[in-house]
């Protein structure tokens, strides 16, 4: 009985010190990200450059948009540079974790399948998917959408989604097209109505103004974050934290006011 219990004994021992090497790993693991950006004084932002406003390419091929902005002003204050790294957004896990860019900053929407893949930030704004339709359409609201309203939609994005959980839109006839910009020249010549990134649509309403309206509706709400690697919390924290100086000292105001004319920042 003596021998059982001194060699059950050693086991929990072992037990024990495996546990506690395991935990003392995880307490000397070294988060060097920040150090990283900041020793080669440059931070690589990965992005699909076609989304407008948030970040798309400009008719002088330049790459500009509201993230791009937020970006620019966080790396000055950070004291490097920023490089905008297009990437194909269908492998953005892929491009984060082999290294490639070192955060996701692009109209990245929050969801918990999203946060197992990658360290999401703090949302910095709020995103809805919205009804756009032409500005002299009879549809004021999702009560108006019947099983004959031609509904446009991008293929593959989160509006996709929305619409499926709405009984008005899932009812009506759903067409879906490769981009925003295509529905968007569709709109009043055989769509009667879309759904996309309210962002999206606000963009489009301010640069042609008086040929779409924004309902009132909204279709789903979602938040925007910035998605860095798992371990890289000491770079998303820097971040974040120049984000929330500037939404203090009013500068993330003044940007959003310049892409949207309002401030629909949320970071505080």
């Amino acid at each position: 009985m003596k021998k059982f219990l001194v060699g059950l004994l050693t086991v929990a021992l072992a037990a024990s010190m495996l546990v506690g090497c395991g935990k003392k790993e995880e307490k000397t693991k070294t988060d060097n990200s920040l150090k990283d950006v900041q020793s080669k004084k440059e931070l690589v932002l990965g992005l699909d450059s076609s989304f407008p406003p948030m970040g798309f390419t400009d008719k002088k091929d330049n790459i500009v948009g509201f993230d791009i902005d937020l970006a620019k002003e966080v790396t000055k204050r950070m004291g490097i540079k920023l490089k905008l790294q297009p990437i194909n957004w269908n492998s953005k896990e892929q491009e984060l974790n082999t290294e490639k860019v070192d955060c996701l900053w692009n109209g990245v929407t929050y969801s918990k399948a999203r946060a197992k893949e990658m360290l999401c930030s703090e949302s910095y704004m709020d995103n809805h998917q919205v009804l756009i339709v032409p500005a002299n359409s009879k549809i004021k609201s999702l009560k108006d959408i019947t099983k004959d309203t031609e509904v446009g939609i991008q293929s593959g994005s989160t509006a996709a989604d929305a619409a499926d959980s709405v009984k008005e839109l899932k009812n009506s006839k759903i067409k879906l097209l490769a981009d925003n910009v295509q529905i968007l020249n569709d709109l009043g010549h055989g769509l009667d109505a879309a759904v996309m990134d309210e962002v999206v649509a606000k963009y489009y309403t301010k640069k042609d103004a008086g040929k779409y309206k924004v309902l009132e509706d909204s279709v789903a709400k979602e938040k925007y974050v910035i998605g860095f690697r798992k371990d890289d919390k000491a770079l998303c924290n820097e971040v974040v934290k120049q984000l929330k100086a500037m939404a203090k000292d009013g500068t993330l105001k003044k940007i959003s006011e310049k892409w949207f004319d309002d401030d629909i920042t949320t970071i505080k």
